[in-house]
């Protein structure tokens, strides 16, 4: 993973790298010499004291006595030292292509391109933070930002002051203790701290004349990350329902081998699924291979072809389900390092089967591994680590051809696997503390775009629970409440933020029994507040992404059987679409608020809006907003031209939302929904006034299609 952990979307909770200090003969980078260095690793957010490198320096040139009474090095140490030149190699192998990490980083890189030049060397700049920079970013009250009073500020131990590894311990603990104070200023990634370095214009000019170097990297070095990129796209843009062999050959664990191999000749198959029933549960079942037999063969000989299969065969089999990505698959097989996967439905019942041999074709490359490395991933640095990968793989994609809508159902799968593993995380530590299991079955459910398959690189938290009626229902939400806040605060943490308006279950009203949430459907149908749409657009799209999934179903069932047919109810929610006003000026110029235009806002909401009105009007038991309309249109609701056209709006919508993102964070910028339109071609600029225009008569339609 560790090239995840130097991508400019990494979380800096997460980065690879390595704190540095240098003691030298002076402080004019013109003249000083390096006369000692002190490193050591940073790793997904902790400090390693065992990866560490620390040298004197024989730099020979007498040290003065007034650098001597500072860092307590005098000639007498240095003289039987190494030179520059001798430890400039060992020194690069340690740095590698880490990010570079120090106090006044700029005075540590003069110094040490000065003595790659004087030692007649290649002086390969590293992309480097600035923790004294990043102090007053973070800390802007304190009067003056030297180590000793940042370092007093954060609580973090001073040890050793003056000695290279001394300080650069010390730095280490202090850029550690900076990343929650960045986090609050929303500088959450590598290049948004880069970014935010860059902006310190009145500081960086006061290194400059200093002679230091510049405390942060070029631009460009993040915009290198586009070479990367290049993918192979079609595990991205198909499903394991497509490729796997269905349905799944079942056998009896009771029998034989010699029937086994029998079934696997005479099917031309690889594997079998091992289960008692008709439809094998993934919970109980298990999977006998050929290599399975042919090892019990090679061992036993042939008094293992009367042996029952179930002494040979694995459990539970390992599954996967029919809508999961097929880079989630090669990923699991490439972990586990197996050869075939079960693929099962929502029901957990297996529904085909999944060879190493249908995959050939695909290429199980780095990026491929960024499902598995979110559901095996130990805790935050790694979770952080693996979430930074999105950006890559949606540039590559974006090259490769894929649509934003495609790229979107990517980022939405990972955000609801991410928020899988906080949860599981989160029990995992509530159990080591003692708090034991769930009091009762639930769910974590994933809403709004996320459980339409629609988020995109800048999503928020939107999240809920729904747990089974319990009469010590007090007593249990105290367990769901923990396991919340946990959750959130975890994905906080990795770079995805609370959400603003509080719809996380974390909040109570996020966090109810079934019956309650019965309750409170029933409540928004039968009084239909105008207070209550925000609540009932996002709830409508939720998705489970962890726990009990025959409950998430009864509460998905039960809210569209209870709106189904409701026209008053589906009427409200489609009045916010009719309040909708496209962002295009009188003479059709495209309106921009700080030369930006929201298309979320002022045209992808409203053909969300509609769509789920719609889909609820008519029962259309849909998630995603393409197959919302497409629904509608196979049940002739409505002129094909005109729904039609809301999809290749919402398509080209997301397609330029996605692509701005994207350089968004290449830049180092927080990436949201607006887009620069003075950044397209001219026939871009056009097709998106067009776009936005066409949907003026949104209103017109939804009253239309509402009768």
């Amino acid at each position: 993973m560790k090239k995840a952990t130097r991508l400019s979307a990494t979380p800096l909770i997460s980065i690879d790298a390595v704190s540095l200090d240098t003691e030298t003969t002076g402080l004019d980078t013109k003249t000083a010499r390096l006369i000692q260095v002190g490193a050591l690793a940073i790793h997904e957010g902790v400090v390693d004291a065992a990866e560490t490198f620390q040298t004197l320096v024989n730099p020979g040139v007498s040290i003065p006595p007034g650098s001597t009474a500072v860092h307590h090095i005098d000639d007498a140490m240095v003289s039987d030292s190494p030179s520059f030149a001798a430890i400039s190699g060992a020194l690069e192998s340690f740095i590698q292509d880490r990010i570079l990490v120090g106090h006044s980083i700029g005075f540590d890189i003069a110094i040490l391109e000065r003595e790659h030049k004087l030692a007649g060397l290649p002086f390969h700049r590293p992309r480097t933070l600035c923790t004294a920079i990043l102090s007053r970013i973070a800390l802007p009250d304190m009067p003056e930002h030297s180590l000793d009073t940042v370092a007093a500020r954060l609580g973090v131990t001073v040890t050793e002051r003056h000695s290279a590894m001394g300080d650069a311990l010390t730095t280490a603990g202090v850029f550690l203790a900076l990343v929650p104070y960045l986090r609050e200023r929303n500088i959450r990634t590598l290049a948004e701290a880069e970014a935010a370095c860059r902006g310190m214009t009145e500081i960086l000019d006061e290194h400059y004349r200093a002679g230091w170097a510049e405390p942060v990297s070029d631009r460009k070095v993040s915009l290198s990350e586009k070479a990367l990129a290049r993918l192979d796209a079609y595990p991205y843009r198909h499903r394991a329902g497509e490729v796997m062999s269905r349905p799944p050959i079942a056998i009896s664990g009771n029998a034989s081998i010699q029937q086994a191999l029998t079934l696997l000749a005479d099917k031309r198959i690889s594997a079998a699924i091992v289960s008692e029933r008709s439809e094998p549960e993934a919970a109980d079942a298990g999977i006998v291979t050929e290599r399975d037999l042919l090892r019990a063969l090679a061992r036993d000989g042939a008094s293992a072809f009367q042996r029952p299969i179930s002494e040979i065969a694995s459990r539970p089999v390992e599954c996967v389900y029919e809508d999961a990505y097929l880079y989630r698959a090669i990923g699991r097989m490439s972990r586990r390092n197996i050869r075939h996967l079960g693929v099962k439905n929502e029901d957990g019942i297996v529904v085909g089967v999944l060879s190493q041999r249908d995959l050939l074709r695909l290429r199980a490359t780095d990026a491929i591994s960024l499902g598995d490395e979110i559901d095996s991933a130990a805790g935050l640095g790694q979770l952080g680590a693996a979430w930074a990968r999105l950006p890559l793989i949606a540039r590559g994609l974006l090259a490769e051809g894929a649509d934003g809508r495609e790229i979107a159902g990517i980022v939405s799968r990972e955000l609801g696997a991410i928020t899988r593993r906080a949860a599981e995380l989160a029990v995992a530590a509530m159990k080591a503390e003692g708090k034991g299991e769930a009091p009762v079955p639930y769910a974590l459910l994933v809403l709004g775009s996320g459980g339409r398959g629609e988020s995109m690189l800048a999503p928020d938290q939107d999240n809920a629970i729904v747990y089974a009626n319990t009469e010590r229902r007090d007593e249990a939400d105290l367990w769901f409440a923990d396991l919340a806040t946990r959750v959130a605060d975890t994905l906080n943490a990795v770079g995805i933020p609370y959400c603003k308006g509080g719809i996380m279950a974390s909040q109570p009203v996020w966090r109810r029994t079934l019956g309650e949430w019965e309750e409170t459907i029933a409540d928004w149908i039968r009084r239909s507040r105008p207070e209550d749409l925000l609540n009932v657009d996002i709830f409508y799209d939720f998705r489970a992404v962890h726990g009990d999934a025959a409950l998430a179903r009864q509460l998905w069932n039960t809210a569209h059987e209870a709106a189904g047919g409701e026209k008053l109810f589906a009427q409200l929610l489609a009045k916010q679409a009719e309040d909708y006003s496209p962002p295009v000026g009188f003479f059709g110029g495209i309106r921009t608020e700080n030369g930006r235009v929201d298309l979320k806002k002022g045209g992808l909401f409203p053909i969300v809006t509609l769509a789920r009105a719609l889909a609820i009007r008519h029962s259309v038991a849909e998630r995603s907003t393409r197959a919302r309309l497409e629904g509608l249109l196979a049940r002739e609701i409505g002129g094909a031209q005109d729904l039609g056209n809301l999809i290749r709006v919402h398509a080209m919508l997301m397609d330029l939302i996605v692509a701005q993102q994207l350089d968004d964070i290449a830049e180092g910028l927080p990436p949201g929904n607006a887009i620069d339109p003075k950044k397209l071609k001219p026939a871009q600029q056009s097709a998106l006034r067009e776009a936005l225009s066409s949907l003026g008569n949104i209103a017109h339609l939804a009253r239309d299609l509402m009768s």
